[in-house]
């Protein structure tokens, strides 16, 4: 009895191993649509099996970016819906319903470290903490408004905004992009000298609105919930001077 269970523990080790190896599999749309929901950023290979380009160097990216959940689809009937007609690498994410797609059919080259920077490129959530690399998919976005949270990384105020203003940005989805600056990083000083403060300053939540280049400043006070959503609603509504 005991080697019985010893030979059975194994086996479920050897299946659990083996399911952790590889990347789930969605067989419909519906499946596809439940994944994408699923979390604010996804990445779903759409590929003709496992032998295919892009395979091995997507399961090796994802655990590497543990954050954003991959998956495979290889039902071409389904790959349709989502206008994929290539073996295609396509980031899905909630924040401005964008889609980024890398064709593989074009791709000059492709390994896992690049389908690392692809990820991480455009893994633009609902509150998005800034730097070098998120820069680029946050200004690559549709969505040209940012609500810029300004605090210092360290601070009890740098994780309590980030938590509150992230429940709130849900409600603006398409129409802001929520970014948190730490202020106490050197490198994002141009970024604060342009709203004329200063990291002694912060916390201090603005407004930047990429299509006129111009910027707003929420008046100094508690930073709520309430008065966040009212400020972004009186930017919606034209009435921010």
């Amino acid at each position: 009895m005991l080697v019985t269970l010893c030979l059975t523990l194994l086996m479920s080790s050897v299946i659990a191993t083996g399911k952790e190896s590889g990347l789930p599999r969605l067989d419909d749309t519906e499946t596809v649509k439940a994944f994408i929901s699923s979390a604010e950023v996804v990445v779903i290979g759409f590929l003709e099996n496992e032998e295919s380009l892009g395979y091995k160097e997507l399961l090796a990216a994802s655990q590497k970016v543990k954050s954003v959940p991959a998956a495979m689809c290889t039902v071409k009937e389904v790959w349709i819906d989502f206008n994929i007609s290539s073996d295609t690498i396509t980031l899905f994410r909630k924040v401005d319903n964008h889609e980024e797609n890398l064709d593989l059919a074009i791709a000059k080259k492709l390994d896992a470290d690049g389908l690392v920077n692809f990820i991480t490129t455009n893994e633009v959530r609902y509150i998005t903490e800034y730097n070098q690399v998120t820069a680029v998919g946050l200004f690559n976005s549709e969505v040209k408004t940012h609500l810029v949270i300004f605090a210092n990384r360290g601070s009890k105020d740098y994780t309590k905004l980030k938590k509150r203003l992230g429940a709130l940005a849900p409600e603006f989805t398409g129409k802001f992009l929520f970014v948190l600056i730490n202020g106490g990083v050197k490198s994002n000083f141009k970024s604060l000298n342009y709203f004329g403060l200063k990291s002694t300053d912060l916390p201090r939540v603005g407004i930047y609105d990429g299509d006129s280049d111009r910027k707003w400043l929420l008046p100094e006070g508690e930073i709520s919930t309430e008065r966040v959503r009212d400020f972004c609603q009186s930017f919606l509504q034209g009435e921010l001077k």
